[in-house]
């Protein structure tokens, strides 16, 4: 009998240890970008995986470099606004839990994302921004002259 009591401590102590490890959120932030991939993915436990483009300087060679976000997504209602925001094109910021530990059925990445922000209007269609080169620029549109209404047109119709 106390052999099976040491043993329920155990798998109690592990299990504990365990859900500390994947259900505690090691640190939680924001990362804005452009999202460049969104999948979802797996053999035997589908999950959502994501890549998040934040661009980026390099103060060395003085070039842009792009800079890569790897995430996971749990939320099937934040994998849609993610999806979304794909089509569009638009500029997001990400919000994020990194565990400790992860389990496969739980994403590739340790970086789990819980919400999502749009951070601008989505971007133009190529060839209608007049400020780039081969833009498209589009007469002002003149105002229509209004014609004041008579009364003497329903004096008209009478007779």
């Amino acid at each position: 009998m106390r052999g099976l009591l040491y043993f329920l401590l155990f798998l109690l102590v592990v299990f504990g240890v365990l859900y500390a490890l994947t259900g505690w959120s090691f640190s939680d932030g924001e990362r804005a970008g452009t999202i460049s991939k969104f999948s979802r993915r797996g053999y035997l436990f589908k999950t959502y995986e994501g890549v998040l483009n934040v661009g980026g300087f390099s103060g060395e060679t003085g070039s842009l470099t792009p800079q890569y976000f790897d995430f996971s997504v749990k939320d099937e209602a934040v994998a849609k606004q993610i999806t979304n925001a794909v089509k569009t094109g638009q500029r997001v910021t990400l919000h994020y839990e990194e565990k400790i530990l992860k389990f496969p059925w739980n994403g590739e990445t340790k970086y789990y994302i819980t919400g999502l922000e749009v951070v601008g209007p989505p971007p133009s269609p190529y060839g209608t921004n007049p400020a780039y080169p081969g833009g498209q620029q589009t007469a002002p549109q003149k105002p229509q002259p209004t014609q004041p209404q008579s009364q003497s047109a329903t004096a008209d119709s009478v007779i």
